[in-house]
């Protein structure tokens, strides 16, 4: 299945059915009144989220989504059958956005949240309704009014717990199928990941949370290098970020700059993201010789020092992935608890 997140459609919904201009016409009542039936509704355009999608692969074609018209009245004061909705179904998380305004629409998170894109236009009155005092027999009615028509994109950004971030081939998707049941696609070379993948951790103590595995980030995603637009948006759902800095090549100060570097393109993306909860995770650790060790030891106090969580482990080994299991779900039980008093 071809990964798509994000999206650009025109919708039309229906236009309503035109009034009918009809008379009673029976035997021994020559000169009935008007009886024009209304006409019908113009269909809507629904968007619906499904949680059994992942995807917005399905808008890749057909740009264009139509809902039907409403049909005319007709004589004897039937109205006109309304037009069908148009349902279309999209993965929890997606946004929809109106591109002429930039306004966002709508955010439908949960499975079987709806939203109305575009409102079928109302069918016209029939010449019933116009019949007065001085003219009864009005002949005419109304037409039905327009549909909706709208240019929206759709955007999905994953609704994950906590969010991997790090630079390309910093052990991201290894980490997420040590931790998780998740079985991302895992190479020992840049970009191995192009998607965002999901997995689940468990604890006997807490609900299991979701992990988005994000794409590598590069200098200048912030600004769509690397695709960094489309990899960054998934991260804004998030409430717990971990840092992964790869270390089995890296000093104390490049530790560092990597981590400060990480850092910026988070925040010249949104400044929101800097502030959510984070601690740093230093891995492939099983490869360090004696000094590349001391280099970890001396990073992780200067992140001390500054007050950031900061943990080396292997994904290789195991080493360290007990410890960060059970901090992961310590500072995802502090969050929860934070938020709560901020609530009160």
């Amino acid at each position: 299945m071809n990964f798509l997140d994000e999206a650009t459609i025109t919708v039309k919904s229906g236009d309503g059915g035109r009034g009918c201009v009809s008379f009673r016409r029976e035997r021994f009542i020559p000169k009935g009144g008007p009886d024009g039936g209304d006409g019908g509704k113009g269909g809507d355009i629904i968007i619906t989220a499904v949680a059994s999608l992942s995807t917005l692969s399905d808008f890749s074609t057909k740009p264009i989504r139509t809902a039907s018209d409403g049909k005319p009245g007709e004589g004897g004061n039937r109205s006109g059958r309304s037009g069908e909705d148009l349902i279309l179904n999209v993965p929890p998380g997606t946004i929809v956005e109106n591109i002429e305004t930039g306004e966002m629409l709508a955010d439908l998170v949960k499975d079987n949240q709806s939203f109305v894109a575009a409102k079928g236009g109302i069918g016209g009155k029939g010449n019933r309704h116009f019949a007065s005092s001085t003219n009864r027999t009005p002949r005419f009615a109304q037409p039905g009014m327009p549909g909706e028509e709208l240019k929206i994109r759709l955007v999905l950004k994953e609704l994950a717990d906590i969010g991997l971030v790090g630079k390309p081939n910093a052990g991201k998707s290894t980490l997420l199928a040590r931790l998780s049941t998740a079985t991302p696609k895992v190479g020992a070379y840049p970009f191995t990941t192009i998607t965002p993948n999901l997995g689940v951790i468990y604890s006997d103590v807490a609900p299991p949370l979701v992990v988005a595995d994000i794409p590598g980030l590069i200098e200048g995603a912030s600004v769509g290098k690397g695709l960094g637009h489309r990899f960054l948006k998934h991260i804004e759902r998030t409430k717990l970020i971990l840092h992964l800095i790869d270390v089995s090549t890296s000093s104390e100060s490049e530790i560092m700059e990597e981590y400060l570097s990480i850092r910026s393109e988070l925040a010249l993306y949104s400044a929101k993201l800097p502030e959510k909860l984070h601690m740093v995770v230093l891995t492939k650790t099983d490869t360090l010789d004696g000094q590349n060790s001391m280099n970890v030891h001396k990073a992780e106090a200067e992140f001390g020092k500054l007050g950031i969580r900061c943990l080396a482990i292997s994904s290789h080994t195991g080493r360290g992935l007990d410890s960060l299991r059970d901090e992961i779900f310590t500072m995802w039980n502090k969050l929860l608890a934070r938020d709560s008093n901020e609530d009160r």
